[in-house]
């Protein structure tokens, strides 16, 4: 998971200004998805700190809300089409 997080991260602009997002065509809001991706992201990083264990289910379940996410910033030109 700490893997999967990190390539998350390092792939998504978390950092992105809100003025950047928000200025062209938008197919679904990206603000508020990465805002999404992000609190799932930080509840991870806390639950592992912790000594929690992900199982597949979980490690599916952030994967695929990730490559959807990602999809999305695609469509609103935000990052660049990569294979996932």
């Amino acid at each position: 998971m700490n893997n999967l997080i990190q390539e998350v991260r390092s792939k998504i602009p978390f950092d992105m200004p809100e003025t950047q997002m928000c200025s062209g065509k938008c197919n679904g809001c990206s603000l508020k998805l990465l805002e999404f991706l992000d609190t799932e992201l930080v509840e991870w990083e806390i639950r592992l700190k912790n000594g929690e264990r992900p199982n597949f289910g979980d490690l599916h379940y952030v994967s695929k809300v990730s490559k959807k996410i990602y999809k999305v910033l695609v469509r609103n030109g935000l990052v660049e089409p990569v294979d996932v």
